[in-house]
């Protein structure tokens, strides 16, 4: 199946609302590193491979119609190149509000260190950190300046026809028009906030080693998060 709408925001920029967004408009499923967790033992090996420089992503996509997160979003200007008649949909934010939600969660030590040695860490090393070129995650000022350049690398090189920025604050509207749909009747979704994300992984001791444990604990987190995903604003979460 060949992707239909790329999400090229990295991690921690609204990319869980992205992908059920995206489900909610037709493109779904939308594959997200949730997915990668809960189907681990075949993903994980195509993903390593694919930054070995031996991608198979109609293997790594076979289902989806729509990607957004880790690890595509490494990955974008290939995506962009295998499917060339995808869409793509720049999500951001204030660069020092990315580097507090990253360093907290998806990078920070707790969640890190349970995968070391296995092949998930390998990918995660692989298909994330290799891509910051050796530069210090904890590095506020380098990480800040990097996440602006690569964004605008983005914008520089999509023609405007093709690549929309996009905020979840701005509502279904722009989304819609961009993608040629109907604006549904719910709310956006707003999902995956940063304490939802520590929660988690602090109840399990960081992301689970074990691949049983790690494919259930993702699928268990995704249904949670679908759950709550169109619920009344009141009762919901931040995006991020």
């Amino acid at each position: 199946m060949t992707l239909e709408v790329i999400a090229a925001g990295l991690g921690r920029n609204a990319t869980l609302s992205m992908k059920f967004a995206l489900e909610k408009l037709g493109f779904g499923p939308c594959h997200h590193m949730t997915e990668v967790f809960a189907d681990g033992r075949r993903q994980v090996p195509l993903w390593i491979e694919a930054a070995r420089g031996n991608p198979d992503w109609d293997a790594i996509f076979d289902g989806f119609r729509a990607c957004s997160d880790y690890p595509s979003a490494g990955y974008w200007r290939e995506l962009a190149a295998h499917c060339p008649n995808a869409k793509v949909v720049l999500t951001t934010r204030d660069p020092d509000s990315w580097f507090e939600s990253v360093s907290e969660t998806i990078f920070s030590p707790m969640m890190q260190a349970s995968l070391v040695g296995t092949p998930m860490g390998e990918m995660m090393e692989r298909v994330i950190f290799g891509h910051f070129g050796g530069g210090d995650i904890t590095d506020r000022a380098f990480m800040t300046d990097w996440y602006a350049r690569r964004n605008q690398e983005v914008i520089d090189t999509l023609p405007a026809d093709r690549l929309l920025v996009f905020h979840p604050k701005l509502g279904w509207e722009p989304l819609c028009a961009f993608l040629g749909v109907a604006v549904p009747e719910v709310r956006f979704p707003r999902v995956n906030s940063r304490d939802e994300l520590g929660a988690a992984a602090e109840a399990e001791g960081g992301m689970p080693s074990d691949p049983d444990a790690a494919e259930r604990w993702a699928r268990e987190y995704l249904e949670q998060l679908a759950a709550k995903a169109f619920a009344p604003a009141a009762t919901s979460s931040t995006a991020a």
